[in-house]
C-alpha cells in the first residue's frame, strides 16, 4: 500500500494510509494492537463511517426527493484522503465533495480526520464542516479494530469495562435494521466478560449509550482505554472466533425497523446549516 504516513511519539508509532485515512498499525514497544485486515476475517482496520453509520434499507437512502444507492458504512471509507498537514506526531487528511460524491450524496462537505500521538495516548478525531449553502445531513462513526487477544494476554479472558458502571440495554439488527426491542444488557455493574459467541447474532448495539469511557483488555494485565466525545451510541463487533474486537462509537445507526429510506428517519442523524462544524473523536491508551 502506498501513500501511508507513519508516526512516532516514544514507544507509541501509528501507520495511517490516505486510503479511508484508515490506521493500518498500532503498535507501542513494537507489539501490535490494532487488527490487520486478514480477509479471510474481515479485511478492514479502522474504516471511518460516513456519511451512514450501518447498512441502507434495500441498499437506498432518500433525503427530500433524492433518492440513490448507498453502500454499508457510506463511501469515506474506500475514498482517497488528501493528506493536508503532517508531523512526526500527527497528520490530517482530507476529503471533500466531488463529482463521485455528488453522484450519490449531492452536498457540499469537508470531512478531515486527524490522528495524533501525545503523552502516550493516540487521539482521533473527525471534523465535519458543511461547505455549501443547503442544510448538510449525515452520521459518523468509528470502526477500530483491535487485537483479541491482546499482546501478552494469550489464554487470559478478555473483556469491556464502563467507567461509568452502567447496564446499557442490548439491541441486535434484524435483516440490517435496528428493532425497537430491547435485550438484557450483557453488562453487569459495567463489566462484560467476552466470549466468542456473543457475536454469533452480529454486533452488540447499545442505542442509548454506553457512557464516555470504558477498558478493553484483562483485569490485571494488558488493556486499552479509551474515551468519547460527541459520540452518543457504541457497538462491539467480531466475526464470530476471529482475533478481534470492534470497539465502534457512533454518532448515527442503523435505520430502525418500519423506517423509510428517509436519511433524517434514522436515529442520531445530523443536520448541519451551511457553514456549521463539529468535532467527533475517541482517544487510546493502551497499557502492556
Amino acid at each position: 500500500m502506498t501513500d501511508l504516513v507513519t508516526l512516532s511519539d516514544a514507544d507509541l508509532t501509528v501507520t495511517i494510509a490516505a486510503l479511508g485515512a484508515e490506521m493500518q498499525s498500532f503498535t507501542k514497544g513494537g507489539k501490535e494492537l490494532l487488527w490487520q485486515g486478514d480477509p479471510a476475517w474481515w479485511s478492514g482496520r479502522a474504516p471511518i463511517l460516513f456519511p451512514i453509520v450501518g447498512s441502507a434499507p434495500e441498499g437506498r437512502i432518500r433525503i427530500g426527493d433524492f433518492e440513490t444507492e448507498m453502500g454499508q458504512h457510506g463511501f469515506a471509507r474506500r475514498s482517497a484522503f488528501d493528506l493536508e498537514e503532517r508531523s512526526a506526531t500527527s497528520c490530517r487528511h482530507v476529503l471533500t465533495d466531488s463529482e463521485d460524491t455528488r453522484a450519490q450524496y449531492p452536498f457540499a462537505f469537508r470531512l478531515a480526520l486527524t490522528h495524533a500521538l501525545e503523552d502516550g495516548t493516540l487521539k482521533v478525531a473527525a471534523e465535519v464542516t458543511n461547505t455549501g449553502d443547503a442544510p448538510l445531513p449525515f452520521c459518523l462513526g468509528f470502526h477500530p479494530a483491535f487485537a483479541w487477544p491482546l499482546p501478552g494476554a494469550e489464554g487470559q479472558p478478555h473483556g469491556v469495562t464502563l467507567a461509568d458502571a452502567a447496564e446499557p440495554a442490548l439491541a441486535r439488527l434484524d435483516g440490517g435494521r435496528l428493532p425497537a426491542t430491547r435485550l438484557p444488557s450483557p453488562f453487569a455493574r459495567g463489566r462484560l466478560t467476552l466470549a466468542h459467541d456473543q457475536f454469533e447474532a452480529d454486533a452488540m448495539i447499545f442505542p442509548e449509550g454506553a457512557g464516555t469511557a470504558l477498558s478493553y483488555g484483562t483485569d490485571s494485565g494488558p488493556r486499552l482505554d479509551f474515551t468519547f466525545r460527541n459520540l452518543p451510541f457504541l457497538a462491539l463487533w467480531q466475526k464470530p472466533g476471529a482475533p478481534f474486537l470492534c470497539v465502534e462509537p457512533w454518532h448515527g445507526m442503523h435505520a430502525p425497523e418500519g423506517a423509510s429510506a428517509q436519511f433524517s428517519e434514522r436515529p442520531g442523524a445530523l443536520s448541519f446549516a451551511p457553514g456549521a462544524c463539529a468535532s467527533f473523536g475517541y482517544t487510546v491508551t493502551p497499557h502492556l
